[in-house]
Formats: C-alpha cells, sequence, structure tokens
C-alpha cells in the first residue's frame, strides 16, 4: 500500500538542451538517481486505435499500469510526440489502482508541472511532471487519471496496452469509480515513470515487436514475458533493485517504419535515453523477415538485420551499457511460413549466438520451439496462430533468462 503521498515539490520550468522537451529540473540526494520503472513505446496512433467517443477532448482518461521497482520519489513522462497540435493536460492524478477503474481515494495524489495543475504540450514534445514525494512500492498497480483540455487529431499513444483505459465526459480526475465510463484497451499520451532509487537500481530495457509488446497475454493480467522477468527479479534479492521496461510495439520492424518507428530509428530514444538503463536486450526481426519476398531478399534482410543489431551494439557500448541478443522465436505454420523465411532466421539466430557481438545471448527459440518441429512453436506455448506465444509460453520466456546477467554492475 502507498504511504503518505505527500504534496508535490514544485520546481523551475525549462527547455531540456537534449531535445524537444519540456522538462522539470529535479535533481535527486546524493547517492541517489532517477531509474525508470515503468515505460511504454510511443507511436502515431492509428485510426482504429484512436479513443472511442466521447474522445479525450474536455474529458478525462483513466489508465492503469503495474510498475517495476519502488521508489519513495517519482516523476511521469508524457508525450505529444506524435501530435499535429498542442495537447492540453488540465490536471493528472496518480493513485493505486483497485481494477475494474476504480482506485483508492486515499492515495490520490495531484501531479503539478512547474508548480502549476497543468502544462500545454506542443506538438512533437514530451513533457515530465514535477517530483512527486511518494512511498511506491515495488511491483504497485497504479492509475494515471489525465483531465485534457484541447488535443490534436494525431494522437501520440500505445495501442498494444493490453490493459483497460476508462474515458468518462468532463473532469473526474478524483472520482473512486468511474462505472459510466466507456472502456478501450489503449494508452494514449503516457510513456514512463521515474523513482529516485539508490546508485545500485538500474533498468533493463527491452526493444520488441508484439511478442514482447505481449499479445496473446492476458488483458489485464500483467503475464507478458517483461511482467513475468520482472516478478523474478524481484523475487531475488540480488536483482530486486532491477526495473523493466517493455519498449515492444505489435507490428514493429527493425530496418524500416512498420507499424511505429522502426527499431533503428527509435533505438535512442525508447531504448538508450531511458533514465538508469544498465542493460539491453533486443528480441526483434522476425516482422523485417516475414516481410520480405522471396528467398533473395529474405537473405537481403538477414544479413541487413545482423548489420542493425551491430550498430545497436556500439551504441550500447558507447553509453556503457551491456547488451543481450535474444534468438527469433520459430513460426513455422503461421502466415510468416516460408523456406526463405526460415532460412533467413536460421541465419540471424546463428550469428547471435555464435558471433559473441552481444554480450550474452537469451535463447528464446531453444525454450519454444517444439521438439518434433524446430521451426513451430511447442504446442503448449502457441496461441494457434504459430507466431506469438500465449501467458504460458511467455513464462517459458522468462524462465528461460539466466539472472546472473542483471548481478552486479
Amino acid at each position: 500500500m502507498i504511504r503518505g503521498w505527500i504534496a508535490p515539490l514544485a520546481v523551475a520550468l525549462g527547455v531540456a538542451a537534449c531535445g524537444p522537451r519540456v522538462s522539470v529540473a529535479s535533481v535527486p540526494a546524493a547517492g541517489e538517481r532517477w531509474v525508470a520503472t515503468w515505460a511504454t513505446a510511443p507511436q502515431l496512433t492509428e485510426q482504429r486505435n484512436m479513443p472511442p467517443a466521447p474522445g479525450l477532448s474536455g474529458n478525462t482518461l483513466r489508465q492503469a499500469l503495474r510498475v517495476s521497482i519502488g521508489g519513495s520519489r517519482l516523476r511521469v513522462h508524457f508525450s505529444n510526440a506524435f501530435g499535429n497540435g498542442p495537447m492540453v493536460i488540465r490536471s493528472a492524478h496518480l493513485a493505486r489502482y483497485k481494477g475494474g477503474g476504480a482506485i483508492d481515494p486515499a492515495t490520490d495524489r495531484a501531479l503539478t508541472f512547474g508548480g502549476a495543475p497543468g502544462i500545454t504540450i506542443p506538438a512533437g514534445q514530451t513533457a515530465v511532471s514535477d517530483p512527486l514525494d511518494v512511498e511506491l512500492p515495488a511491483m504497485a498497480d497504479v492509475a494515471l487519471t489525465t483531465v485534457f483540455g484541447d488535443v490534436p487529431s494525431d494522437l501520440t499513444g500505445h495501442p498494444g496496452s493490453r490493459t483497460t483505459s476508462y474515458i468518462r465526459p468532463g473532469d473526474a480526475a478524483t472520482a473512486a469509480t468511474l462505472d459510466d465510463a466507456v472502456t478501450t484497451e489503449h494508452w494514449y499520451a503516457m510513456t514512463g515513470i521515474d523513482v529516485v532509487a539508490p546508485r545500485e537500481a538500474a533498468a533493463v530495457a527491452i526493444l520488441g515487436n508484439s511478442i514482447t509488446d505481449g499479445r496473446g497475454s492476458t488483458t489485464n493480467g500483467n503475464d507478458r514475458w517483461p511482467d513475468m522477468l520482472s516478478r523474478r527479479l524481484r523475487a531475488d534479492p540480488a536483482t530486486r533493485a532491477v526495473g523493466v521496461l517493455n519498449l515492444g510495439i505489435g507490428g514493429n520492424c527493425v530496418l524500416r517504419a512498420c507499424l511505429g518507428p522502426g527499431g533503428i530509428e527509435r533505438y535512442e530514444r525508447d531504448i538508450l535515453d531511458q533514465p538508469g538503463v544498465r542493460w539491453v536486450i533486443v528480441l526483434e526481426g522476425v516482422n523485417d523477415i516475414g516481410g520480405a519476398r522471396g528467398e533473395a531478399a529474405s537473405d537481403s534482410v538477414a544479413r541487413a538485420l545482423i548489420a542493425a543489431y551491430g550498430r545497436m551494439i556500439e551504441q550500447a557500448h558507447a553509453r556503457g551499457l551491456r547488451i543481450y541478443g535474444a534468438t527469433i522465436t520459430p513460426f513455422g505454420g503461421s502466415f510468416y511460413s516460408a523456406p526463405g523465411h526460415e532460412a533467413a532466421r536460421a541465419t540471424v539466430n546463428h550469428w547471435i549466438r555464435t558471433s559473441g557481438a552481444f554480450d550474452a545471448v537469451i535463447d528464446f527459440d531453444a525454450a519454444l520451439r517444439d521438439p518434433a518441429d524446430p521451426t513451430r512453436l511447442r504446442p503448449d506455448a502457441d496461441t494457434g496462430d504459430h507466431l506469438h506465444p500465449n501467458a504460458a509460453g511467455y513464462r517459458m520466456m522468462a524462465d528461460a533468462i539466466d539472472l546472473a546477467l542483471f548481478r552486479g554492475r
């Protein structure tokens, strides 16, 4: 339970020198630093994933999420990165989440922005709230309730939330329940929560597609493989201070824009720039392979993926980060199944396993392949589309990761 939510500390609002961000100048105490405890990858929301009526403008949006590590001070990131006009936030509140759109009113606290209750975020920019002094336990379920003014017609969001969000007309920022709200399984505008943590705390940022984003997992179940990895890390005293950041985007590619910006394009923003990141996991490439036409194109994509991984490794090492390569999981029998595609997957996985370029290998292919046909998913791990694992498969993936990879500095 959250204890003693204290009034937020108001600080000056300015423009970050490092890029298009409306930021808050918050300096942790000596021996502490900001570490991301939750994050999601932003993208331009497709028309089919826009908020249902009554929409966001002039209304209240309540969104649920589960953090990884805890802390005694936090800040929240909002994004209008893909907007075509300003986004007005009239107020934003954080509270412990009880499920079904309900919060614990005793824990509800208002966020501020430069001491003000709201903020206007220009098109193409992001914003960070003032620090809020609050005891946030590890693995806490929290709700972010935002009251919007005008919003752009192009919205920044994350369609693959795998959680239910609630929209109610007007200002319902502090409502204990939202029984009359409309629901949608998407996130909008919010992109991260950081906590002030001791120096030993750090985060692992995961670049991925729908398999990381959690297609096939349970809505509101928090049983994607990064969720299950987070629970394993929390249970081990040597890794309980490791935050887990799921930056998967369903339908995402590495080499080009498919759904969301390409992995190469978003790598710095979504992965390397996360506060407190110390480790990187790359599990991406199946959509690039699946989109190739013919064996020659498939082979070309495989070689381009290897080159892209090499650039990601160089960038991570330049920042002193460790980066782990995850093998591409089987897709035999799926709509991606083709001899050229399977050969490309084998080429990429062979390089990941044997090149020594990554600091370590996480062999998800070995964890999920059917012993009777290694080109296919295990039947007990398959959603039925022969591409995406189910919740049991995601548990197998999380269990296949050696926690020693995250012990020590």
